[in-house]
């Protein structure tokens, strides 16, 4: 709680001091993102300075809470704490998809997506309903990272395409499907929660409509017992860079794993550069993080300018998908014209935006999802 409370108020003093005057232009963006150091390294020496080039008269402030849901909650608690206040010290923020049901609850945000340019490039689902919450017009995706199935062509000749398809190929290749579970990591993760929904058929009670419902619980004891005897035929690897690990090393010919860190280290000559990457049907999670504004934001303007240059077709190609292989926040479609084929085939060579609009799912609302883990653990 120490830790917790004294970062807290770090930041505040940080926000406070750049409030006061730490710049010389005439408007002063103060920009708070949650997510890992990339995140900061993006906000300060890319997108902030970009911003600014463009927009000689505002300088940005880019203010980093830490990666997780924890970085988002400190945001929150943040801008709770200026509720009350005419104007803010935030102007905008990065978070992650939980925050916005906490946010949308105590109506903090401003309602702004639709009022600025690039709202017209989204199409995720993700942009309209999150975690059960419907958020259209408050939120504009950055970029989306997706679970995927990463497999070697040498030795998977015919890929199975779907959630059914990989049962059989795992039965018939006892070992050489893996993956890190429920406990090494998200993309295990995704693929269990891909499960349910492919042995459900209820995707959108659990990661959509809601309500929780605790009788759901029990209808998935076969689906569980079903996942048990899978895992039989696979390998269970100890976390999202050991399933990578062992597809390189040959140990095993498929898994599922996140495609930007696929997309990494295959930049970085770390995978066969053979290797492929698929999204099973019926589909499997990935997760966005999001730019909202401040219903009391001090300089709301120059906040939407912000959110709507990061995610111009141009920004989107250059800077999300070129430098960090993440797929882009508006449709991949927009991009096409400010990459190169190559890079352009990089990323979209095997999942295309048609299959991520189709296929692409969120998890669960949390209810569900904790329940999820813990009848499967």
């Amino acid at each position: 709680m120490f830790n917790k409370l004294t970062k807290f108020w770090i930041i505040l003093l940080m926000v406070c001091i750049f409030s006061l005057g730490a710049f010389a232009a005439d408007t002063r963006l103060v920009y708070m993102t949650a997510g890992d150091v990339n995140m900061l390294a993006l906000g300060q020496h890319v997108i902030g300075p970009q911003f600014s080039e463009k927009y000689p008269d505002v300088s940005v402030m880019t203010v980093h809470t830490g990666p997780g849901n924890a970085g988002s909650r400190l945001i929150f608690e943040k801008i709770m704490a200026d509720k009350d206040k005419k104007e803010g010290d935030i102007d905008v923020v990065m978070i992650h998809q939980i925050f916005l049901k906490w946010a949308m609850e105590e109506d903090l945000l401003l309602d702004y997506a639709k009022d600025i340019d690039t709202w017209q490039y989204i199409t995720s689902p993700f942009a309209k309903n999150t975690l059960g919450v419907d958020v259209e017009g408050y939120c504009m995706p950055m970029f989306h990272s997706q679970a995927v199935i990463a497999f070697n062509p040498k030795y998977v000749t015919d890929p199975p395409t779907t959630y059914e398809g990989i049962v059989k190929w795992a039965e018939e290749n006892p070992g050489k499907f893996g993956y890190n579970g429920i406990k090494g990591g998200m993309s295990g993760v995704a693929f269990t929660c891909g499960w349910i929904y492919w042995k459900t058929g209820k995707y959108e009670k659990y990661a959509v409509t809601g309500p929780f419902d605790e009788a759901e619980i029990a209808t998935w004891e076969e689906p569980i017992k079903e996942l048990k005897e899978f895992n039989k035929n696979v390998t269970l690897t100890g976390g999202n860079v050991a399933t990578l690990d062992a597809l390189n090393r040959g140990e095993i010919w498929m898994g599922p794993v996140w495609v930007d860190m696929f997309l990494s280290w295959m930049a970085e000559g770390k995978l066969d550069p053979a290797t492929r990457i698929l999204l099973p049907e019926p589909g499997m999670p990935g997760q966005p993080m999001y730019f909202v504004i401040p219903k009391n934001s001090p300089n709301p303007e120059a906040a939407k300018n912000f959110v709507a240059f990061v995610t111009s077709p141009a920004v989107q190609a250059e800077e999300i998908v070129k430098r960090f292989n993440w797929y882009p926040g508006i449709d991949g479609s927009h991009v096409k014209d400010f990459v190169s084929q190559e890079t352009f085939d990089v990323i979209y060579k095997d999942v295309t935006p048609a299959m991520l609009a189709e296929f692409g799912r969120a998890f669960p609302l949390g209810d569900y999802f904790d329940a999820i883990l813990e009848a499967v653990e």
